[in-house]
């Protein structure tokens, strides 16, 4: 239904550009003068923004329906990042990792059972939005007033001090928040000092 209605609306919009420039060339002539245009804003494409959003079903057409497999993922990523993987053990399993590169940096990481499904993603992409509006970068306070109940200490990523937290609008995604803490790795640090940590990354899981 949504790729009907923007065919027959990008066919209005044909018309009308068409008909300007028959019947009224100054319109061309006033927008193309306007401070501050862009005209590959006007592009319809440009319209709907990035369809790369994280929301509760994964990212984008990437799903738990979809194949652990480099070529699969490529279509789903739009040809927009440059794919590596690779294979690590994980609780006694063999997973699959593929990595979504941009300039030499690791921005996507997908996860999956060999020749299974992906069953994880994890977004470093400042990018990348879900679709409530958060991103890499947003700050804990925009997000929650308090830590618990929905957030606890990790020591599973690199960059230390760590906290993860349940998105409030969806238990398949969560938040990793960093910031500056002096206490005790195994304490979750207080609301007041939670407030200005910042997402270091976004994580789907099935």
């Amino acid at each position: 239904m949504n790729k009907f209605f923007v065919f027959n609306f990008f066919s209005k919009q044909r018309v009308i550009v068409s008909s300007s420039l028959v019947g009224c060339s100054l319109l061309l002539t006033a927008c193309a003068g306007t401070s501050g245009l862009s005209w590959s804003s006007l592009s319809p494409f440009n319209w709907f923004g990035s369809s790369l959003n994280v929301s509760e079903q994964g990212l984008g057409e990437i799903n738990k329906q979809t194949d652990m497999a480099k070529s699969v993922i490529e279509r789903g990523l739009e040809g927009k990042y440059h794919l590596r993987s690779g294979m690590e053990m994980q609780n006694g399993k063999l997973v699959s990792i593929i990595q979504g590169m941009k300039d030499n940096q690791v921005k996507l990481e997908f996860y999956g059972l060999l020749n299974g499904k992906v069953n994880r993603i994890d977004v470093l992409d400042e990018g990348i939005k879900t679709v409530w509006g958060t991103e890499v970068g947003t700050s804990f306070s925009r997000l929650y007033d308090k830590a618990f109940g929905v957030c606890q200490r990790s020591q599973d990523f690199t960059v230390q001090p760590a906290v993860i937290c349940i998105a409030p609008q969806s238990q398949h995604v969560s938040y990793v928040f960093t910031g500056t803490w002096d206490g005790p790795e195994e304490l979750l640090p207080s609301d007041d000092v939670l407030k200005n940590w910042k997402i270091l990354r976004i994580i789907w899981k099935s």
